[in-house]
């Protein structure tokens, strides 16, 4: 059976690798801004389902699996679209503990099941040093909440309670299970 990962994040593709699975990577098109609601359980859930279902109408007899990730600090904190944005949201996570969300849709046809890990991440009190600094490299544009745990938000992150590459983009271990009992529905 194909498997298709509905990413183009270089993250996700690596922790698919993970998996016993051979899979292909085609970047979903679904348009994130739609999803407005403020509940991040929900709004991760809707993005995955929707990566999902734009790239599985196109391949029917394939699993496809979308994955969003989502940080969450008393609003839902989004990619940053300038410098000032991810200062902001990095002094909001500063010194506090906030969540992440990531939801993964596996799809096939009609047939899908999603999922959501959550995961409590604390971070050091920054200093405006270390913001800046931060804010001066690409690391922060292209990741929720504005840092990159596996890359320089590493040296930000005090404590984290939960799953470590959920918050990296994809919940491996989990996903290998739950993979495997939605693939068994399809065995004969």
């Amino acid at each position: 059976m194909d498997l298709i990962l509905a990413s183009q994040s270089p993250r996700r593709k690596e922790l698919m690798a993970l998996l016993p699975y051979p899979f292909t990577i085609i970047p979903s098109t679904f348009d994130e801004s739609t999803i407005t609601d403020p509940d991040p359980e929900t709004a991760v859930i809707k993005i995955a389902e929707g990566k999902a279902a734009n790239v599985a109408a196109a391949f029917p007899e394939s699993v496809v699996i979308g994955s969003d990730t989502i940080v969450y600090q008393n609003k839902i904190l989004g990619k940053p679209k300038s410098a000032g944005e991810a200062e902001e949201m990095l002094r909001s996570l500063s010194g506090r503990t906030h969540t992440v969300y990531t939801g993964v849709t596996l799809m096939k046809g009609e047939k899908a099941h999603s999922f959501v890990e959550k995961t409590s991440v604390t971070f050091w009190p920054l200093t405006d040093e270390e913001i800046g600094r931060y804010i001066s490299t690409d690391d922060p544009y292209d990741k929720a909440g504005a840092y990159g745990i596996q890359s320089g938000g590493a040296l930000f992150v005090k404590e984290i309670k939960g799953d470590y590459y959920a918050v990296v983009g994809l919940p491996a271990a989990r996903l290998k299970r739950e993979l495997q009992r939605f693939l068994s529905c399809f065995q004969p």
